[in-house]
């Protein structure tokens, strides 16, 4: 399956990413020889989380999660990527792949096949847990 990835899209695949594959896949697109400026270094703060709930489909206020953000500059491209919790360099090693794909060097395809390995194990995960779910539904007849 090929995906064709908004920055939007990849940006939310690659805070899903573990770590190690962020790291690795990051360090060879540094070892390629780009040069890499940091923006703005890793931060670690808070954001609010919103949600919608499935029955009124109303947005509310979840509460402040932990997040980490950076963004760099990678052959003239700039890249930005955060990540909940306080893992600063996963999130720079994000921030660097987010440059990379962005500039069409030679890495962006690697990049592109391990936001469909993300996005594979995310549809994996979910069909398992919909799976362990479905023998707790209860489903009510009408009397008429």
């Amino acid at each position: 399956m090929t995906y064709v990835l908004s920055r939007e899209h990849r940006c939310a695949l690659l805070a899903e990413a573990q770590r190690a594959e962020l790291i690795e896949l990051a360090d060879a697109c540094i070892a390629d020889g780009a040069q890499v400026r940091v923006l703005v270094g890793p931060e670690v703060g808070c954001v609010t989380a919103q949600v919608r709930e499935p029955v009124l489909a109303q947005r509310f206020l979840l509460g402040d999660v932990l997040a980490c953000r950076a963004e760099v500059e990678l052959a003239g491209h700039r890249g930005w990527a955060m990540r909940l919790g306080d893992d600063r360099l996963a999130v720079l090693a994000a921030a660097v792949l987010d440059a990379e794909a962005q500039s069409g060097r030679p890495r962006a395809a690697d990049i592109d096949l391990l936001c469909e390995r993300v996005a594979s194990r995310r549809e994996r995960q979910e069909s398992q847990e919909w799976a362990e779910l479905a023998p707790t539904v209860v489903e009510f007849e009408e009397l008429t």
